[in-house]
Formats: structure tokens, C-alpha cells, sequence
């Protein structure tokens, strides 16, 4: 067999692993705009939940963050502009942040409670202590749709 040859099958096998695993990638990715199926459990607390630890933190929007995620920092920036009470949550070390509420080390505690899944990730509580919303925020716009899809804008209520 030539040198020639070989190449060309093995860039066919190439292009076939490749194929597979697109197919794969694009599998999960159908899977992940489907949402939660029965049996599995939708990311953080389902809305209306009652919010844990509300006597200690009260009403306001919790971001769950990590001190070594980029983008915790830029959403935790955006949020301390927002004009509500505003909870920083850390699984372990935290920075301090200016204008807002800042927790350390809740990694077995509110991390926990709420269910959160990665970092970013955030929940809209509101003065009854239950949860509005619940998810992850991977940018400052997407924040920014959280609050405007629940309805909070700062600290009036939006009728739609």
C-alpha cells in the first residue's frame, strides 16, 4: 500500500470519527433545550419554592458565584448597579464587593439549599421568601433577561 493511500484512509477514518462525534454533540445539545424530562431534577429550586435561609439574607437577588470565574465578576458588577438588595454568595473565599451583601464559605450550606448547579447561577427572592426564578446567568445580558422576564426591575414590579 503507498504512502498515498494510507493517508487517504486514514483521513476517511478522520472524517467519520469526527462526524460521530459532532453527531453526539449535537445530540446533547437537543437534549439540553428540551429542558428537564420526568424523573429529573430542573436546575436550583422550582419557583414558589420557599427560600432557604430568607431569615438571614431576606428578599433581594442571591448570585451564587466562584472567585475564579471571569464571568462571576462581571455579573456580580452588573448586579451591584441594579438598585435591589443584592446577596453574593461563595463556596469558599470571597472578595469583598462594594454595595453588596457578601457570604463565604456556603459550599455545605446555601450551595446546598438552593441546589446550584454551576457558576454563575442565579435566584430572584421575593419579600414573601419565596423563590421567583432560579437559573444560571452566564453574562451581564443574561441577568439582565432574568430580571426583566420575572418582572423585577429594580425595585418596582412590572405589569404585563
Amino acid at each position: 500500500m503507498s504512502f498515498q493511500t494510507s493517508a487517504l484512509l486514514l483521513s476517511w477514518a478522520a472524517i467519520v470519527l469526527l462526524a460521530l462525534v459532532v453527531a453526539g454533540l449535537v445530540r446533547q445539545v437537543h437534549a439540553l433545550n428540551q429542558g428537564p424530562r420526568a424523573g429529573e431534577s430542573p436546575l436550583g429550586l422550582a419557583p414558589g419554592t420557599r427560600a432557604p435561609g430568607f431569615d438571614r439574607l431576606g428578599p433581594g437577588l442571591l448570585l451564587f458565584l466562584d472567585v475564579d470565574c471571569g464571568v462571576c465578576a462581571e455579573v456580580l458588577d452588573a448586579a451591584g448597579t441594579l438598585g435591589r438588595p443584592v446577596h453574593a454568595i461563595f463556596a469558599h473565599a470571597a472578595p469583598a464587593a462594594p454595595g453588596v451583601t457578601v457570604l463565604a464559605n456556603e459550599r455545605d450550606g446555601l450551595f446546598d439549599d438552593y441546589a446550584v448547579p454551576a457558576t454563575p447561577f442565579a435566584v430572584l427572592v421575593d419579600a414573601r421568601g419565596r423563590v421567583r426564578a432560579a437559573e444560571p446567568v452566564g453574562s451581564t445580558e443574561a441577568l439582565r433577561e432574568l430580571l426583566g422576564d420575572t418582572g423585577l426591575l429594580g425595585d418596582t414590579e412590572v405589569t404585563r
